[in-house]
């Protein structure tokens, strides 16, 4: 997923509690949702922003020769603004665009 033209507030945004139980009846079980939602998504912004720094490591390793890359600088920048990954799972969660299931649950339903 694109998570540049996500539209999650940057910021800590005061939720209503109802919203977060309308798709798992319980809120406990939309918090579970989210954090692996989160954990995810950080994983994929981390291997891509480890994949774009990576273009620019040397294998030299001298001390004399470590200089700042405006590039580097500004990718490095870019990512920090990003909405953080618990905002990103929350306004998935928000526009219905998490798929989750609860194995328990569909044991009882048969």
């Amino acid at each position: 997923m694109d998570y540049k033209k996500t539209n999650a507030p940057t910021n800590t945004v005061t939720r209503n509690m109802n919203d977060f139980r309308e798709g798992t009846d319980n809120v406990y079980e939309t918090v579970a949702i989210l954090g692996k939602r989160s954990n995810q998504i950080a994983v994929e912004i981390k291997d891509e922003l480890k994949r774009k720094l990576d273009e620019f490591s040397t294998n030299q390793d001298n001390l004399e020769e470590v200089f700042e890359n405006r590039e580097q600088i500004e990718i490095s920048r870019f990512y920090e603004r990003l909405p953080k990954p618990t905002l990103i799972a929350e306004q998935e969660f928000l526009d219905n665009k998490i798929y989750y299931r609860n194995p328990a649950k569909d044991k009882e339903n048969l």
